[in-house]
């Protein structure tokens, strides 16, 4: 089967997307280093993260969509980590089932002890980094991601 030809454009962003899977992998791999003493992977790092950064408890299914993952993947990494006390859950006035996920103050500590962690170790990966470079990036891969949340929700219409 002949391959489709890529636009300039098409071949720089497959490009950019292999380095940006190489990038992910050694990402996880040094957040799953930097807070391995704190009894945290990167996973469950990224986790606390989006509780905290909500604005109020939200289910399982909310703090996957807040996180473009998957439900059942947040759902038992939740699980560990109340087991390991870092979260509890609290009865959801609007769903019986779907119970909220709330910090406790072990995870809060968990997190901010990581944040501490990560402050230096960012401030070294970003050195000799003109900051309007990565603030451009952000912005292309922030594109990226609604085009790519756009083309999912109209894959679902079809």
């Amino acid at each position: 089967m002949p391959e489709t030809q890529r636009t300039p454009a098409g071949a720089a962003l497959t490009d950019l997307f292999m380095d940006l899977f190489r990038l992910h992998s050694r990402v996880l791999a040094a957040g799953d280093r930097l807070v391995a003493g704190l009894g945290l992977t990167s996973a469950r790092w990224q986790v606390l993260g989006t509780i905290v950064a909500a604005d109020r408890p939200q289910p399982v299914a909310w703090l996957a969509r807040d996180m473009g993952g998957n439900r059942q993947n947040v759902q038992r990494i939740v699980n560990d980590l109340e087991q390991d006390g870092l979260v509890t859950f609290r009865p959801n006035p609007h769903h019986r089932r779907a119970q909220l996920v709330v910090l406790t103050e072990k995870g809060r500590q968990a997190y901010d002890t990581a944040m501490s962690l990560q402050a230096p170790w960012v401030n070294r990966l970003a050195d000799g980094l003109r900051v309007e470079d990565i603030e451009t990036t952000h912005r292309v891969m922030a594109a990226l991601r609604r085009a790519l949340e756009a083309d999912g929700e109209a894959g679902d219409q079809a």
